[in-house]
């Protein structure tokens, strides 16, 4: 079977959560099923190694400090997640899987 990218991935996993709205508003799906649906069309969280959270804000060329104002974060935990001495966790790692896929201005 070939690969299928994410992108290709989501696109289909799109038009099946349509198609799955539509039964549940007709009321040929339940409740449960429908919010497993949902959980598939969520995008995928994946952690970060420190030298890729560098990488994103070099990428798109701003200082920690700015990094952090859009992270809604303060600038040290910008600077321990680039030097490994944490990891971002939560609405954070997600803010920044959104910039990996869709840039800093996804988040503005």
């Amino acid at each position: 079977m070939a690969a299928v990218n994410r992108k290709t991935e989501r696109g289909i996993l799109g038009s099946v959560r349509k198609t799955a709205a539509g039964l549940h508003r007709a009321g040929l799906l339940d409740k449960a099923t429908m919010r497993e649906f949902d959980a598939l069309c969520l995008t995928p969280v994946d952690p970060l190694e420190p030298e890729d959270i560098r990488a994103l804000r070099e990428r798109e060329a701003v200082s920690q400090s700015v990094f952090a104002q859009y992270l809604n974060v303060r600038k040290d935990a910008v600077s321990k997640w680039e030097r490994g001495e944490k990891r971002p966790d939560g609405s954070s790692l997600k803010l920044l899987n959104l910039v990996r896929a869709k840039r800093l201005k996804a988040i503005a």
